[in-house]
């Protein structure tokens, strides 16, 4: 358990915190959630709950492992509100009728793959490579074995390679 000569300590130990992880934080936010206001929002949520149970941290893991395995939950948690599943269904429908078209020059083929994934497999593969933390980390952050984790990215990253067969991965080259 962490203690603190007073509030300043904590305050500049968090603030150090969010300048260090915010940005990865809010990538992986924005890949779960698919909406940069909602990633943005998800991460403000994630840095209350570390400041609320900041003296709890038993400094089992790294404190990045820590903050992810709370943004992760937070994605989660959004992601179960009816809220969220209607404002998605309108969102699609709104954004598909005002645009019309999709962009030319943006080429979002790898994101979709990746929200294609199960929950699972995104997770070990977001954490293994996008969120750069060790398979170590990554068990660590889900909750299970080393050689579980190392399962999971391999089969994500199986799945990926299917899913993007033709665009970026051709076996028959």
């Amino acid at each position: 358990m962490r203690q603190f000569s007073d509030s300043a300590d904590l305050e500049s130990q968090l603030t150090a915190l969010m300048s260090a992880h915010r940005t990865s934080l809010v990538r992986l936010a924005y890949l779960y959630l698919g909406d940069s206001a909602l990633a943005e929002d998800a991460v403000q949520e994630t840095f209350l709950k570390a400041w609320r149970h900041w003296e709890s941290f038993r400094e089992e893991s790294a404190e990045k492992t820590w903050l992810t395995r709370i943004a992760i939950n937070t994605c989660k948690d959004i992601r179960r509100t009816a809220w969220f599943r209607r404002a998605r269904q309108s969102l699609s429908l709104d954004a598909a009728k005002k645009y019309g078209k999709p962009d030319p020059y943006r080429d979002d083929t790898v994101i979709q793959a990746i929200r294609r994934l199960s929950d699972r497999d995104r997770e070990a593969l977001l954490l293994r490579y996008y969120q750069q933390l060790s398979v170590r980390e990554t068990a660590q952050v889900l909750g299970v074995s080393e050689s579980s984790a190392a399962s999971r990215i391999n089969r994500a990253k199986g799945h990926l390679r299917e899913l993007l067969k033709g665009w970026w991965f051709d076996d028959e080259d």
